[in-house]
Order: C-alpha cells, then structure tokens, then sequence
C-alpha cells in the first residue's frame, strides 16, 4: 500500500509516498481502509522534527475515516463495511493514517456520523477531542464566563460550541474578520486578535497558545487551560492552569458523533487533496488564514 513518510526532517517537500506492507490487525485491533484523513499541525510538527525521531522512517496522520475490513480476534461489536472515524495517537511511530490502511485499537473508533460525508468526518477524531478535553478540564459551572482564544480555528470553533453547550459564556478571541463566524457558534462577547487583554472573566481555554498573555485575563482564583504539553504558562494569583493531552477515547469520540449528527456540531473543510499530493496539502496547511480541516482523500 501507499503510506505518506518521512525520512529526513524538513518542509512539505520531505513528505513522500512510500510503498510498504499492508499492516494486519493484532488482538483488541482492526484495520480501516481509509476513506480520508485529516491534516494537522502536529503532522508538520513530525515533519519538521519537533517530536524527534531523527533517522527514523516515520509515518504521519491521526484522523482518519473510513470503513472497517479486517478485525482482530476479542474485538466485539464492530463489523467489516461498517464505516467509522477513529484517532491514531502518537507522535513517533512507522505508519499513521495518511495511508490506504490503518490498524487502529478497537476503542479508538467510533461509528462515523451519518449527517455529513467521509471527508468532513475526518476533521472530527484529533480537533474534537482535544476541544472536548479542554472545556471538561476548565470545570466551569453554567453561567461562568470563558475567553476562548483562536476561536475561529478548528479547534477553537469547536471548543466555542461545545462550551456554549456546557452552558458557558463565551467571549471569543480571533481575527476582526472572522467576529460573524464565532457568533454564530454562539459567542457573545469578541476580542478581535492583536487588542487589549480582556477580563476578568473565570476561565481561559488558550487554542492560540497566547500564554501569560491569555492567563492575564483570568480573575484571580480561576483557570487557564492550554492545549499543548508543557507550553502552559506559571500558575500565578491562585490560577489553577492545566493542560489537556488528547488520548484515543472511541467513546468519547461517539459522543461528539451524535452532536454532528444533531446539528449541534459544525465541522469546517478548508481544502482536499488526493493523497498523491500530501506534499502539496502540507504546504497548504502551512499558510496563514487557512479556516477548517486540510483533508487528504484516499
């Protein structure tokens, strides 16, 4: 099979097509062919070499979608055609989903939604994860208020939604341009990017990763929530500060299903490429401005 790799760390140009076995399923597994597979920055993070790995063949991709054919012996419940979306974790490892066939852990999956095509759905894995895991970690009660920074990203957008549905006030950080888009997620109040900080408000949840400048907006007492591991600003005025680390939760993950399949959650693509072209979609992820989920189709 087709597998999107790479060998020496650097720009898009580094990410090839290798051809390589197809992988088999062990115990508690199965195996995906891949519809499509969602782009992220953790992939160009892998391929500039942030996550080490130096003379190693790695492999990319998280997100995938698709449909099951083959399942490993004391998988239950599953069944081969059946079409889901699932998360590969890990950072260094030989194959990722950016291939024609993934092997993932049973629980990683989940029934794919039924409201919106193979292709959106596999936006959802990585960044929905990550937005559900954060807006748990704030432990706000409805009615607290919340500054969500980077809002109109994927992550973020996602995070306004689902804190919206927690029963958050949310005030959302992001590009001037993009103050219509957020609202409509269902932020009330707007910073637009590059102003003042705003507060005090009780929580932060930090997708643009602004740092002491985001948990200067908390009151003191409240809490900051960053998104990647150990980029979390000093607790400082009683801040609690956490940092979510995005796990492979099948569960969790149907959770999130039944809300895009509800209408309650909006997935954005901002761009397709045929997995041919993976060097072509980095270089895309890598301009400013880009607005939803890089997929590549399989």
């Amino acid at each position: 099979m087709s597998a999107a790799v790479v060998s020496e760390f650097g720009g898009p140009e580094q990410v090839v097509l290798a051809e390589v076995p197809v992988p088999r399923p062990a115990a508690g597994q199965l195996r995906v062919k891949v519809t499509a597979a969602g782009l992220n920055p953790v992939d160009g993070g892998v391929r500039s070499g942030i996550f080490g790995g130096a003379g190693q063949r790695l492999g990319l991709g998280w997100d995938v979608s698709g449909e099951i054919d083959e399942i490993g012996a004391d998988v239950t419940g599953r069944r081969t055609g059946e079409r889901v979306v699932g998360l590969h974790h890990g950072t260094v490892k030989p194959l990722g989903s950016h291939a024609q066939y993934v092997v993932l852990d049973a629980s990683a999956v989940a029934s794919a939604p039924t409201a919106v095509d193979a292709v959106t759905a596999a936006g959802l894995p990585l960044a929905g994860l990550t937005a559900a895991r954060a807006v748990d970690l704030l432990e706000l009660a409805p009615g607290s208020s919340v500054l969500i920074t980077g809002a109109a990203g994927v992550v973020g957008a996602l995070a306004v939604q689902l804190a919206v549905r927690a029963g958050l006030v949310v005030t959302a950080l992001a590009g001037a341009e993009d103050e219509e888009f957020v609202r409509s997620l269902g932020a009330t109040g707007f910073v637009p990017r590059g102003t003042a900080p705003v507060g005090p408000v009780d929580g932060v949840l930090d997708a643009a990763v602004l740092g002491e400048v985001a948990l200067g907006s908390v009151r003191d007492g409240g809490v900051y929530v960053g998104l990647i591991p150990y980029h979390a600003p000093a607790a400082e005025r009683g801040v609690r500060v956490v940092e979510q680390e995005v796990a492979a939760d099948g569960a969790h993950l149907a959770r999130l299903v039944d809300l895009v399949d509800a209408g309650a959650l909006t997935l954005r693509v901002a761009d397709t490429f045929p997995l041919a072209e993976v060097a072509e979609a980095h270089a895309r992820l890598e301009e400013p401005g880009v607005r939803g989920r890089v997929i590549l189709t399989v």
